[in-house]
């Protein structure tokens, strides 16, 4: 019986950054609760964008900069 030669798997890229995360992503991101987001939004802390149907999302640059600043 002859035996196949493995292949080498080859690892998943990681995936691509995004742009833009949801409130909720934000949130496990930084640690943080749902509310915790809205607050740093109100408070101008985090400057949100608007997708379409008016979801919010929080731009990764906006993330990087709070990360930086505090």
């Amino acid at each position: 019986m002859e035996t196949i030669p493995k292949t080498e798997e080859q690892p998943n890229p990681p995936p691509p950054e995004r742009l833009a995360y949801s409130i909720q992503e934000a949130a496990d991101m930084l640690g943080v609760n749902y509310f915790s987001v809205y607050r740093l939004i109100q408070r101008g802390k985090l400057k949100p964008c608007r997708a379409l149907r008016g979801k919010l999302l929080v731009p990764r640059t906006e993330l990087l900069k709070l990360l930086t600043t505090e």
